[in-house]
């Protein structure tokens, strides 16, 4: 069951100042801060009757459920107290994860477990309209593959390759897809879902590729650095950044944009400019140079392929386009002091993790790589899902 629409605020957990709403309550319980009735009731400040109000809503939506008696605190003795427990069994979410000429997605769990998944061509050229409704159609075949129902989903998220504004979920003049600019993703996935499933519309979230990635790679892999970066090199260039167990964003959506940052060279880069990162060191620059000297490839994806039968040229290339990120990111380094900067996309691989560490470790100062780890991906191509 979806709780429909957002409980009320009314203690003092929230950040905005506001009073706890069961929201509130909910996520307390999940992150294991407080899983009592006691123990709320000292974390936010409510009454008993106004804790018991609100956790009777998250009862009843199925988000809790009673666990274990807990151990009595009193030297006095009498009952143990009731632990409460996140419900991950009566909902699941759908995500998908879209790159320039394939997309993944999944039915998971509310813990996150992939229970059902698919990858294939889709094309962002082809336009917003057609490929988020092939989207709907792989999620009603991903569901039945799953074996739960349209109305047990809690909401979709969608991780695309753009800058997005958060408060829309629209693409802000997205240099590598044509024909999103502030396109109504939110309302055509949801319609698009609602045409194949016949289920009305659930919620849904839009956000970078790059963010989501980064997100997911520090909760599952790194959850105790406090400022992790993640840099997708793939068709196009992208960084997603941690602080503090969030995504820092920007101002309207436009952090990470790493690939736009100028270079010392005059090649025209997909969004107008000259002389962007991306256009001498992504994925697609890499398959243009491959092209020319004859090889085929046209994306991010070919070179990675080339890469993993061990092409000699694609190596070759791909370290020197490492040299080039190399180069801008001990400028973002020294600037973030990030404990962790992971690569991922199509070109992360030893070569262009080669030329990454002998440019970065060259140009930032020692005082700001002496507590870096330089890594890759941990969940490769399901980061942006999970």
């Amino acid at each position: 069951m979806r709780m429909t629409g957002r409980p009320g605020r009314t203690g003092r957990t929230t950040k905005s100042g506001g009073q706890a709403g069961a929201g509130d309550l909910l996520e307390l319980v999940r992150s294991g801060r407080a899983t009592t009735r006691g123990a709320l009731q000292q974390a936010t400040g409510l009454s008993r009757a106004t804790v018991g109000q609100r956790l009777d809503r998250l009862f009843r939506a199925g988000w809790l459920r009673e666990g274990a008696g807990g151990p009595v605190d009193s030297p006095l003795g009498g009952r143990p107290s009731i632990t409460l427990e996140f419900d991950d069994a009566h909902a699941v979410v759908l995500a998908a994860d879209l790159d320039t000429r394939h997309a993944r997605a999944a039915v998971l769990s509310l813990t996150g477990e992939i229970l059902a998944e698919h990858g294939g061509t889709l094309v962002i050229e082809d336009g917003p309209d057609a490929v988020l409704g092939e989207l709907g159609r792989w999620f009603a075949e991903l569901l039945e593959k799953a074996g739960r129902r349209a109305d047990e989903v809690g909401g979709i998220g969608l991780a695309v390759p753009g800058p997005v504004d958060r408060e829309t979920g629209r693409v802000v003049q997205p240099p590598i897809m044509p024909g999103w600019d502030r396109y109504d993703i939110r309302g055509r996935l949801a319609r698009a879902f609602s045409e194949h499933t016949g289920v009305g519309p659930v919620p849904v979230l839009v956000d970078n590729d790059a963010n989501l990635m980064a997100y997911g790679e520090q909760r599952t892999g790194y959850p105790d650095c406090s400022a992790f970066v993640l840099v997708k090199v793939s068709t196009g260039i992208g960084a997603g950044v941690v602080v503090d167990g969030s995504v820092y964003r920007g101002i309207d959506g436009g952090a990470g944009d790493l690939g736009h940052i100028r270079v010392d060279a005059d090649a025209l880069c997909r969004c107008g400019s000259y002389g962007c990162l991306a256009a001498v060191a992504s994925g697609g620059a890499v398959a243009r140079r491959l092209a020319e000297e004859g090889v085929p490839a046209a994306s991010g994806s070919d070179v990675r392929d080339l890469l993993a039968s061990g092409h000699p040229g694609a190596a070759a290339l791909a370290r020197e386009a490492g040299r080039q990120v190399g180069d801008v990111l001990a400028t973002v380094v020294t600037l973030l002091n990030p404990g962790v900067l992971m690569i991922a996309g199509d070109l992360a691989g030893t070569p262009f993790l080669t030329g990454v560490r002998e440019l970065l470790y060259q140009r930032a100062l020692p005082r700001s790589t002496a507590h870096l780890d330089v890594v890759t991906s941990r969940l490769g191509e399901r980061a942006g899902l999970v």
